[in-house]
């Protein structure tokens, strides 16, 4: 039997209610995310990108989305579900970038708009809802290139990846 949550007098998967959103889209990330990276927001070390630097502001050592720890530039910084959670979303985007090599790979996963729980007025926890083409256009305004979107998936949720 599939478990079901209800919204609006609509049902989703409860997985979607769970946490750890990252699982459906590791298998994805895995051909893009490869060498030193960050996870960042992934609530759960178990839960993080294999071989990430997991970071969540859970863990109590000091980094965040806005303070990672390593000087260096990295290869990737892939994040799931955490975005949306930001106030000052563009400040992180762009700290990001700054932290990515040259070549390296920004991979998001993001609620879609269709959830109609996730969005901010309905899930307080969410300060903002991303369509793709916002995420498009803050990578393209930034210089990133092989920019490419996944569409909604079962979780509700898109993928987004770009180089810079």
């Amino acid at each position: 039997m599939i478990e079901k949550i209800k919204y609006n007098n609509k049902e989703y998967p409860l997985h979607q209610a769970i946490g750890n959103a990252a699982q459906f889209a590791i298998s994805y990330a895995k051909y893009y995310c490869k060498g030193i990276g960050y996870d960042v927001g992934c609530m759960k070390k178990e839960w993080a990108f294999p071989g990430a630097i997991p970071i969540d502001i859970s863990f109590g050592d000091g980094f965040h989305a806005l303070n990672l720890p390593l000087k260096e530039e990295v290869d990737y910084i892939f994040s799931s579900h955490c975005l949306e959670h930001i106030h000052k979303w563009i400040d992180v985007l762009n700290y990001w970038y700054l932290k990515l090599k040259t070549g390296g790979v920004l991979f998001l996963y993001l609620p879609h708009y269709d959830q109609e729980y996730w969005r901010p007025w309905n899930d307080t926890k969410h300060v903002q809802i991303f369509t793709p083409e916002i995420i498009k256009d803050w990578m393209k305004h930034k210089g990133f290139i092989n920019i490419f979107i996944g569409e909604k998936d079962l979780n509700c949720s898109f993928m987004i990846v770009g180089e810079k």
